[in-house]
């Protein structure tokens, strides 16, 4: 989407409002710049008046474009502000009054707190995008749709479990790669329902006698089951994070040794990005394993040591979710709503084809998204939605040909 208008002047394709089915400028209207434009120097300097007016108006202008990043900073802070005193009041709550909190996992409570700040911030600037924010509005506009229900009842709980569960998506791009990120995803989520909750003081396991074998498990300080920490479930209660650690450190050194030995991978990595979360869930699950080891071979020699190596690496990891590559946690969830909108889209909708080739492209609501985000984005060759990646290949090609290197030949 970022062609230069030069291609324009080399293929000269038809106006977007001439185009039967077109979706997008008025017709009649030609676009600034893209397709039925020139790209000759001459057509822009003609051009020049009609740009100097707006260029005076440029210290009414001035003032919007500035205030807008403050705007969303403070949007931004309050949100975070917000969710955070929202989790402290229901980590207050939820442990009956500090009642069940055990203040040994404060550090633990505290890095939660800002990882929900952190969230929230980001969050919120994310979505104050032009892109983020169309994309967003389609996608909840579709998931609370109830003709789209009727329509496709079972889409949205198949696209939960196959692109938010499964994620069938990178099984396209290599099994090996589809089969680490599932034992991470699912170490991962293990490790957050187990972790979270007793952090918060949500959950907690209480012996009649003080030290079992009988003991309940309370949520909220209601019972939910009894067990015996001797038989096959209560071994799974007490060693879930166990569990959860032998999942993450298969999944998550393939993707560091795939990181140390693949050309294209190494490419484009960054250390802090790309590198540091394979290596802190990496540390958080030997460390983690460590403990148990201690406890039951070593009789807790060197427990806590690892306790709190094993508590800087948990902390260390939840603050800088929001802020790295771990954000795409988050992010995750908001694009089933757009593949839903894509998806219902398809149900009821012509696929366009290509202005060019006639290939096809997307469906009409999609491509007037992306033309509006475009719009929005101030990007005036909106039109260029409507062309496949090969013909805007080619038409930039052509365009660099006639224009550049003209003088060359």
């Amino acid at each position: 989407m970022t062609e230069p208008p030069e291609a324009s002047a080399a293929a000269e394709p038809p106006d977007p409002a001439a185009r039967t089915g077109s979706t997008g400028a008025e017709p009649g209207t030609p676009p600034s710049t893209g397709p039925g434009t020139t790209g000759a120097p001459g057509a822009q300097l003609s051009a020049e008046p009609r740009t100097a007016e707006p260029r005076t108006a440029e210290p009414r202008t001035a003032e919007p474009r500035t205030a807008e990043p403050r705007t969303v900073t403070a949007r931004a802070t309050a949100a975070g502000v917000i969710v955070s005193a929202l989790l402290i009041l229901a980590i207050v709550l939820g442990s009956r009054l500090l009642e069940n909190f055990d203040s040994a996992l404060l550090p633990y409570a505290v890095a939660t707190v800002f990882l929900a700040f952190g969230v929230a911030y980001r969050y919120t600037v994310w979505v104050s995008a032009p892109g983020a924010r169309r994309l967003f509005k389609q996608g909840w506009r579709s998931f609370f749709s109830v003709a789209n229900f009727r329509k496709a009842p079972t889409a949205l709980p198949r696209m939960i479990a196959t692109y938010l569960g499964f994620q069938k998506f990178l099984g396209a791009r290599s099994h090996a790669r589809w089969a680490a990120h599932q034992l991470i995803f699912w170490g991962c989520i293990l490790a957050s329902l187990i972790t979270f909750p007793l952090t918060w003081g949500w959950f907690t396991f209480t012996s009649g006698s003080g030290s079992g074998p009988g003991y309940e498990m309370r949520i909220w300080g209601f019972k939910i089951i009894g067990f015996d920490s001797l038989d096959f479930l209560g071994w799974l209660m007490f060693h879930g994070l166990d569990i959860a650690a032998v999942l993450v450190i298969p999944g998550a050194s393939y993707f560091l040794w795939r990181r140390m030995k693949d050309r294209g991978a190494i490419t484009g990595q960054r250390f802090a990005y790309d590198l540091v979360p394979l290596i802190a869930l990496i540390v958080i699950s030997v460390t983690g394993l460590l403990l148990t080891f201690s406890s039951i071979f070593l009789h807790g020699g060197g427990y806590e040591f690892l306790a709190v190596l094993h508590m800087v690496s948990v902390v260390f990891t939840l603050i800088y979710i929001p802020f790295g590559k771990f954000f795409h946690i988050v992010q995750r969830p908001a694009a089933v709503g757009m593949q839903l909108f894509k998806y219902t889209a398809r149900q009821d909708q012509e696929v366009l084809g290509c202005r060019r080739c006639e290939e096809p492209i997307d469906t009409g609501p999609y491509v007037d998204n992306l033309r509006g985000t475009m719009r929005d984005l101030g990007l005036d060759f909106d039109e260029w939605a409507e062309y496949c990646p090969r013909c805007k290949r080619v038409l930039r090609g052509s365009a660099y040909l006639s224009q550049v290197k003209k003088g060359f030949k």
